[in-house]
C-alpha cells in the first residue's frame, strides 16, 4: 500500500507498516503550530513632578532635552489630552506660532527617540500615555478623596497608609514658567485641604498621634491658615490634652499678631473655651 505524505514522501506500508505510521506520526507532530510566546513584561513607565523632574522606565533613569522635558511636565500638570495649539502656544510664549508649533514638533520627535510611547498623538490632540503614572495624579486623587465632604472615616487606598508625607513635595520647584504658577498655587491649596481634612479624619477614628501629625503638617504648610491650626487643637482636645490645645492657640494669637495685626476668629477661640469648662468632659478630666 502506498501513502503519501504531506511533504510529497512516498511510504510503502506493504514493506513495514509500524515504521509507516511512526514516520507518519513524527511528520505531523513536527507541522503541528508552535505554542504562542510568553508575554513579555512591560516596565513601568514613571513620570516625576513633584520635587523635581524625573523620567524613568523601570529602573532605568531616561533625561530628555529640556524643552522636551517642559512638554512631559505640561501634559502630566494639565491631565487631559491638549490641543497641540494650546500646549505649543503655552510653553514657547516669546515666539510666534510657526516656531512654537516647530518647537513642539522637536520636542515630540526627540521623546520619541528616547522612548516611543510615552506621548500619544491623537489628530490634533497630544497626551500622556495611559500607562505612564504620575506622581501629581497620585496625590490630586487622594487629596480628592480625603476632601470628599460625604465620608468621614479614612478612604481605602489611604486608611493604614495614613501619612502627611504623601503630600510633601512643591510642583517643579525650581523651574521658573508662567503656565506652571498657576498650578502651584492650586496644588498649595489642595495640599492644605487634604492634610486638613486628613488631621480630621484621623481624629475621627481616634487615631491622635497621626491625627496631630498630620494637623502639624497642616500647619507647617500654611502658618497664617486658621483652618489648619483649628484642626490641629481639635485633635490635641481630642487626645484630651487641654494644655496643648492652649499652647497651640496663644501660638496662633503671637503669628497672626505680628503678621497680620489681627486675632483669632471667635470661633476658634470658643473652640477652646468650651473644651476648659467645667461642664466638659475635658475640663473635668483636667482638674482631678
Amino acid at each position: 500500500m502506498v501513502i503519501h505524505t504531506r511533504r510529497g514522501a512516498v511510504l510503502d506500508r506493504s514493506r513495514n507498516g509500524a515504521d509507516v505510521f511512526r514516520l507518519a506520526h513524527r511528520l505531523v507532530r513536527v507541522a503541528a503550530p508552535a505554542a504562542p510566546p510568553s508575554p513579555v513584561a512591560v516596565p513601568a513607565t514613571r513620570l516625576r513632578v513633584l520635587g523635581g523632574f524625573e523620567l524613568r522606565v523601570g529602573q532605568r533613569l531616561l533625561i530628555p532635552p529640556v524643552y522636551a522635558q517642559r512638554l512631559l511636565a505640561f501634559l502630566a500638570v494639565r491631565e487631559r489630552p491638549q490641543l497641540r495649539s494650546t500646549a505649543a502656544v503655552s510653553l514657547w510664549l516669546d515666539t510666534t506660532d510657526a516656531k512654537a508649533a516647530a518647537n513642539l514638533r522637536t520636542a515630540l520627535w526627540k521623546i520619541r527617540q528616547l522612548v516611543d510611547d510615552v506621548v500619544q498623538v491623537n489628530g490634533n490632540y497630544i497626551a500622556l500615555g495611559d500607562h505612564v503614572s504620575v506622581d501629581l495624579s497620585e496625590l490630586t486623587y487622594q487629596a480628592r478623596q480625603l476632601i470628599n465632604p460625604g465620608v468621614a472615616s479614612l478612604p481605602p487606598t489611604i486608611d493604614g497608609t495614613a501619612s502627611p508625607d504623601a503630600f510633601c513635595g512643591d510642583l517643579l520647584p525650581d523651574w521658573d514658567e508662567e503656565w506652571i504658577h498657576f498650578e502651584r498655587e492650586r496644588l498649595r491649596q489642595m495640599r492644605c485641604h487634604a492634610l486638613e481634612a486628613l488631621c480630621r479624619r484621623l481624629t475621627h477614628c481616634d487615631r491622635h498621634a497621626e491625627a496631630i501629625d498630620a494637623g502639624q503638617a497642616a500647619v507647617a504648610a500654611e502658618p497664617l491658615r486658621e483652618s489648619a491650626h483649628a484642626a490641629l487643637i481639635a485633635a490635641h482636645l481630642a487626645e484630651g490634652n487641654l494644655s496643648e490645645a492652649r499652647r497651640q492657640l496663644a501660638l496662633y494669637r503671637a503669628l497672626l499678631a505680628d503678621a497680620l495685626q489681627l486675632q483669632p476668629s471667635v470661633e476658634l477661640q470658643q473652640l477652646v473655651d468650651v473644651a476648659c469648662s467645667p461642664d466638659s468632659s475635658i475640663g473635668r478630666a483636667s482638674r482631678r
